[in-house]
């Protein structure tokens, strides 16, 4: 099915199951502990062995030697591979290292072995018994040193400008100009990277913990250098990816070596201490922001500018993207450097781009609003645009259509383009008023709660609105029960919910009547899950197929398709009706079918608008701060289940807290690596972290983006909250913290003596 004309009304719209906050289907496997993660698969791999890897101990160079000797005499041992062992290896499409170093080494941790053993233990002691010997060459691992010598990526995130910024900017009446640095990020998920792989003869069958199920079976493929259908993917349950599983990654490949190796199914967590230098990470990012306005606050002129770094054939963060979307100005200018950085890969994490062009560019709205003296609300309200105001150009990392990029920011220049829904001013102006706005003190560190300076901040949001084609199977069985089969994959997000409740709506059925399998690569090629594109791809494709099976289901029963109405396990057509259980008795009906997207989303652009509020205290004398409350509103479409959606949005506000107060990885810029390499010394959130969250959802249906009329949102909740959190620390404390994460001594340095 091809989606090229706006929706119109649908079984959709009834909103009997869609729509409603119902609880998540596989919550009770969750809550048990009996959901199937890939390393607990002992009922479809029995007796498999153990895996541990070996990650490069440097960060630059090559192999020498290694002698294993020791290690293949160890209690337990099976075998041991490394890339010489392994044989010629291709690379994923999407890999930018190879995820099998030696003898070169490309980066800290990359593996480089593989020992197997009969147990955990065994193999993990046999792997302290190898030795290696490197020789270790210069690396580039300093973005402050390598800015210079960034160039620009090319056309995947070609400059952009209109009018002439640099005179319009020279002559504003009131400038902001100042640079921003985010630093480098964990995805930091609770489930690590793990994999179990079997052969059958040449057959190979994952299971493993990827986000994206068909990008992973093709790419392991080709790495493997074998054809993609002797390869079956199975990831049911993710326990978290935010980007970090969107691609292949070592613990797949080297389960497969492994298992081929040991001649039987091989088990493989990626140690956590691996994780963050062996798999992706958020790059960090040096941006400068220039806003000119008038004094009325009409913004004139605005320019953002990023530069970040990756390995040799990697691709930047887009951090300029949402400046080309956000706010209106008659001129201005976005642009882009990659400088090249032998530092663990960069890829995707939750809102790439966004995530950190939010940081920089909503507090230099903070910034311009105080020096016109003006309200942050209303400035932002001012400079609202409902045409695109600058090109869209560009690419990010997770693109639905199977690039490094992303075609929610891809494409022709759109500049004057409408956009499709655009409620970013009822988004401010609901959450100033929920919020409590009004009683914001703009003149900083006036506010006290003791020993707790009181602050308020705001940020605006934008994130795109991507699809991609996305194909299900939807089966109805001779008990009436309605099977829903696609290899969508449930990160934590409520796949399974969504799916089930489109299915329910669209054949008339209670959501218990609905079966969802995921996450199996036999089954029909999803979106997968990423980008903000999962939620309203993946439903729209088991819509197309809902609409097949009801065609077949129809032609059962001898009636017109267009007249047969699905209520309440039944089909009526005029006086006539019929329960789906005895249409199902004389054999299965079964529909199958894609979502196809095309030009039609070529005619508006696409995307989602929200706004955050935050209130901290600063404590007077350490500079400890604490979250006190936060509050965001969404616009984004359709919201298909406002629980799962609430969970999504609470989740990257979290997220948001991290990034702005405490989430950095410190880099050896002498050797190389990232030191705080596990969840000792990696800090995230937790629950005593952050206060009571408020999410409002704004009531929006997009007829212009799925049948469905439902956009993504679990991306948009994180864009702007680390801003609106650095925002509510400056109007505490007057300290303005340009550099994340914002800790004590950087808030300290900036104020006076209390008195």
């Amino acid at each position: 099915m091809k989606f090229d004309t706006p929706a119109t009304t649908n079984p959709i719209d009834q909103g009997k199951v869609v729509g409603q906050p119902v609880d998540r289907i596989d919550g009770l496997l969750k809550a048990t502990g009996t959901a199937p993660y890939a390393y607990e698969r002992h009922d479809v791999a029995p007796n498999a062995a153990y895996g541990w890897i070996i990650g490069a101990a440097i960060g630059k160079g090559r192999i020498k030697s290694m002698d294993l000797d020791a290690a293949r005499r160890a209690p337990g041992v099976i075998a041991i591979v490394t890339a010489q062992d392994a044989g010629p290896l291709g690379k994923g499409r999407r890999n930018t290292a190879k995820l099998l170093g030696g003898p070169e080494i490309d980066h800290y941790h990359q593996a480089v072995a593989v020992v197997v053993a009969e147990t955990f233990e065994q193999a993990r002691a046999a792997a302290s018994l190898v030795r290696i010997d490197y020789e270790r060459t210069d690396g580039r691992f300093d973005l402050a040193k390598g800015r210079d010598g960034a160039i620009e990526p090319g056309k995947e995130e070609a400059d952009t400008a209109v009018g002439d910024f640099a005179g319009a900017f020279a002559s504003a009446e009131v400038k902001v100009d100042a640079t921003y640095t985010t630093p480098d990020e964990s995805h930091a998920m609770m489930e690590p990277h793990a994999t179990i792989a079997a052969w059958n003869g040449d057959q190979l069958t994952v299971w493993t913990s990827n986000q994206m199920v068909d990008w992973g079976r093709t790419d392991l493929a080709a790495t493997l250098k074998m054809p993609k259908d002797k390869v079956r993917l199975v990831s049911p349950f993710v326990g978290g990816g935010f980007g970090g599983k969107l691609f292949l990654r070592a613990d797949a490949l080297m389960a497969a070596l492994a298992a081929r190796a040991a001649r039987r199914p091989v088990k493989i967590a990626l140690q956590r201490s691996l994780m963050p230098n062996n798999t992706t990470h958020r790059p960090a990012t040096i941006q400068r922001v220039r806003i000119g306005a008038r004094r009325d606050g009409t913004i004139t002129a605005i320019a953002h500018e990023a530069w970040s770094g990756d390995l040799p054939q990697g691709e930047p963060d887009s951090a300029v993207h949402q400046t080309r979307m956000l706010y209106a100005g008659a001129h201005r200018m976005t642009a882009t450097r990659l400088a090249t950085l032998d530092l663990p890969e960069s890829n995707a994490m939750r809102a790439p781009g966004e995530a950190t062009g939010h940081m920089a560019l909503e507090i230099a709205m903070d910034e311009l609003a105080e020096a016109l003296g003006m309200d942050p609300v209303q400035l932002r309200i001012r400079n609202d645009t409902q045409v695109v105001p600058d090109f869209t150009g560009g690419k990010a990392k997770d693109d639905p259509q199977g690039q490094k990029g992303d075609s929610s920011k891809g494409g022709e220049p759109r500049a004057g383009h409408p956009f499709s829904k655009r409620q970013f001013v009822q988004c401010l102006q609901l959450g100033a008023e929920k919020f409590g706005w009004n009683k914001r003190v703009a003149q900083p560190g006036q506010v006290r709660d003791g020993r707790w300076l009181v602050g308020l901040g705001m940020a605006g949001a934008y994130r795109g609105a991507p699809t991609t084609k996305s194909a299900a199977r939807v089966r109805l069985d001779a008990r009436g029960m309605v099977i829903v089969e696609t290899d969508m994959t449930d990160i934590g997000t409520g796949s399974y919910t969504i799916l089930g409740q489109t299915a329910a709506e669209m054949l008339g059925v209670p959501l218990r009547s609905v079966f969802v399998r995921l996450g199996d690569s036999d089954f029909p090629v999803s979106s997968g899950s990423g980008g903000q594109f999962g939620a309203a791809s993946s439903t729209a494709g088991v819509y197309a197929a809902c609409v097949k099976l009801r065609e077949a289901i129809a032609q059962r029963m001898g009636v017109d398709p267009a007249a047969a109405s699905f209520v309440d396990g039944q089909v009526r057509a005029g006086s006539h009706s019929v329960a789906l259980r005895q249409l199902a008795a004389q054999g299965e009906l079964v529909g199958e079918d894609a979502m196809e997207f095309g030009e039609l989303s070529k005619k508006t652009q696409q995307g989602t608008f929200g706004a955050h509020f935050v209130e901290v205290g600063v404590d007077a004398f350490t500079a400890e701060v604490r979250v006190r409350r936060m509050l965001a509103v969404c616009a984004a479409g359709r919201i298909l289940n406002p629980k799962t959606a609430r969970s999504q949005v609470i989740g990257a506000m979290t997220m948001g807290v991290g990034a702005a107060l405490m989430e950095e990885l410190a880099v050896d810029k002498r050797l190389g690596f990232f030191v705080n390499h596990d969840l000792a010394s990696y800090e995230v959130p937790v629950h005593a972290d952050i206060p009571h969250q408020d999410v409002i959802f704004l009531d929006e249906v997009d007829p212009m983006a799925t049948p469905l009329k439902a956009k993504g949102v679990g991306e948009l909740g994180i864009c702007g909250v680390s801003a609106a959190v650095a925002n509510a620390i400056h109007n505490a404390t007057g300290v303005r913290v340009r550099d994340y994460p914002i800790t004590l001594d950087k808030i300290l340095r900036g104020r006076s003596p209390v008195a």
